[in-house]
């Protein structure tokens, strides 16, 4: 399986963090927690890393890429509350933290059949995935839902409508639409700036980098995404 390559890494933004340290990047990652560049920016430095090792563990492509979002989606999470003295003071690197973290992923998981994974590594990288995720927990929860529904499973305002109304909700498809359209609105809203960016925008930062509500670059990666 060859290692996969992402664009981001050649963004003005990104390239612009390149000569910067590892714990400089971790210090930034935890004290500009609506900013993603810095998170980006370890990724695009180790991903290399990881897939090389995952690639001698999982199955297929399809399990590897799965598994390799996974792992990063738990760097993700874990860097928050990380103790940074540990990589400073404490005779340890990211680098070897990174390595045990990815070990432990490789050996733990319990990983889906090919068919059951939807997960889409060209159609939104994992820190894209990881953004996207934590801006849909932060939606309304009827909103989050909908939004899930129309775009993980596919479904229609009326067939949305229907599930809604089985489980005591009178939601009529017009809302449904009305709801999915502030839904997108909000989600995008949440994403941090240089996220919408460099992810869905062509534009310099100077310029407004909100793209249309429903862009195709938004809806199109939510269509690969796995959120369940």
């Amino acid at each position: 399986m060859p290692i996969p390559t992402f664009p981001e890494a050649n963004h003005p933004i990104i390239k612009s963090l390149f000569h910067y340290n590892d714990q400089e990047l971790l210090t930034l990652y935890q004290r500009y927690p609506d900013a993603g560049q810095y998170f980006i920016a370890l990724f695009c430095r180790y991903s290399p890393m990881v897939y090389t090792l995952i690639q001698h563990a999982a199955k297929s492509p399809v399990q590897a890429d799965y598994l390799f979002a996974l792992i990063w989606r738990h760097v993700f999470h874990e860097l928050v509350g990380v103790d940074l003295r540990a990589f400073s003071e404490g005779g340890g690197t990211f680098q070897g933290w990174l390595l045990a973290v990815t070990a432990s992923g490789i050996n733990e998981a319990a990983l889906p059949p090919v068919e059951e994974i939807h997960y889409n590594l060209k159609a939104a990288s994992p820190p894209f995935w990881c953004y996207l995720d934590r801006g849909l927990n932060q939606l309304p929860a009827a909103t989050r839902l909908m939004v899930l529904m129309a775009q993980t499973f596919h479904w229609s305002e009326t067939r949305i409508s229907a599930y809604l109304q089985a489980e005591g909700e009178d939601v009529p498809p017009e809302q449904v639409k009305a709801h999915l359209r502030q839904g997108y609105r909000l989600l995008e809203d949440n994403l941090p700036d240089d996220i919408r960016e460099i992810y869905l925008s062509g534009h310099s930062r100077q310029e407004p980098v909100r793209s249309e509500i429903n862009s195709d670059s938004l809806e199109n990666s939510l269509k690969e995404l796995e959120f369940l």
